[in-house]
């Protein structure tokens, strides 16, 4: 069992999200203020408003139009637009806690922002864009005492929990080989954050986390990686990754993983152990099942209940924890997220991705 699935099948001080309705109150109503009115705000935010003690205090956009529409439209107290609308929003006292959903490349400057405001933050994935903005962004969190997890979804899902107990009781044996794709035709407009070297564009800071996540939970830590790319002018539009976990607890394992804006994909993830073979369901970010084979060839499928659209369970994370005085998540905690884009800065640097100002 590996160190990751030993901890996601019982972490000192994580719940279990499947032991209670994730929308039920656990403390004090937390007031919460939205950065960006984009898609994965419209997303995320509605899920929020499903805790019981949530408060949608105020949302901040570019745009006064349409941070006034999106108030309206998500039930949110105030709107703030046009100049320092992010600034006047984390003046408000009222707000506590901030959902930032900018594109990747503010990620940084935003969550210093909320942070300096003495506000908690909760910061879509991926955190940064390098291993030394998260580290920045972490030191400040730890020295103001602050909240920051970074909101990667399927860390906290209930079948992710379920899929790690089946792991580490040995149901395929000892893992040591996964086979992991995540794809979809990326947007056409060039000027789509997706294909902006500026705001932190491509396949592998878009989709990496989720690309690394169940290799992670089965092996531990990956020791290499090997990667290429395809790009589409300053970005990566596929990238190809083989990552080596000399380390696994079976013995050497190795993980392809193959992440594209140009091409759909099965988007499941496959484990293949010395007895069976664990197929996480697709899309394998937001799994409602998966299955296990073992060695006679036998199936079982197993289904898991989502609340929502599944955002809601790394929400009640964070309040949960922010009621309870903690800093950073069991679920998510800093170190992993650090460690997570240093792995993406080493096959960011193999593919020649570069961001303006950072390398």
């Amino acid at each position: 069992m590996s160190t990751e699935t030993a901890r996601a099948a019982a972490e000192p001080g994580a719940p279990d999200p499947r032991a209670s309705d994730p929308r039920t109150a656990t403390g004090r109503t937390l007031g919460w203020g939205i950065v960006s009115t984009g898609a994965i705000a419209r997303k995320v935010t509605p899920e929020i408003a499903l805790l019981a003690d949530a408060r949608l205090v105020g949302v901040s956009s570019r745009s006064e139009e349409s941070a006034r529409a999106f108030a309206e439209g998500f039930g949110v107290a105030r709107a703030y637009g046009g100049p320092d609308r992010m600034g006047r929003m984390l003046a408000d006292p009222e707000v506590q806690v901030v959902y930032i959903a900018t594109p990747h490349g503010q990620h940084h400057e935003h969550i210093r922002a909320a942070l300096e405001a003495g506000k908690h933050v909760v910061c879509e994935k991926a955190l940064t864009i390098t291993a030394a903005q998260a580290r920045d962004v972490v030191e400040l969190a730890r020295e103001r005492g602050l909240f920051l997890m970074e909101g990667l979804w399927t860390r906290f899902l209930p079948i992710r929990a379920r899929i790690a107990e089946v792991l580490a009781a040995g149901e395929i044996g000892a893992p040591r080989w996964a086979q992991v794709d995540l794809g979809f035709r990326g947007p056409a407009d060039v000027e789509h954050r997706l294909w902006r070297e500026d705001a932190g564009g491509g396949a592998l800071l878009d989709m990496g986390c989720y690309g690394l996540h169940w290799p992670w939970l089965a092996f531990g830590e990956p020791t290499g990686f090997t990667a290429s790319a395809i790009r589409r002018g300053a970005v990566d539009a596929l990238t190809s990754i083989t990552a080596a976990f000399d380390h696994a607890p079976g013995g050497a394992a190795t993980a392809q993983i193959t992440l594209s804006l140009v091409s759909q994909g099965p988007r499941r993830a496959v484990i293949s152990g010395q007895e069976g073979v664990l197929e996480v369901g697709s899309p394998m970010h937001r799994p409602a099942s998966f299955t296990v084979t073992d060695a006679s060839g036998a199936v079982r499928e197993e289904r898991v209940e989502t609340v929502g659209r599944g955002y809601v369970y790394e929400m009640r994370e964070a309040t949960r924890c922010i009621q309870q005085g903690l800093t950073e998540s069991p679920v998510m905690p800093w170190a992993d997220s650090v460690r997570q884009m240093a792995w993406l800065d080493v096959i960011r640097e193999q593919i020649g991705v570069r961001y303006p100002g950072l390398g």
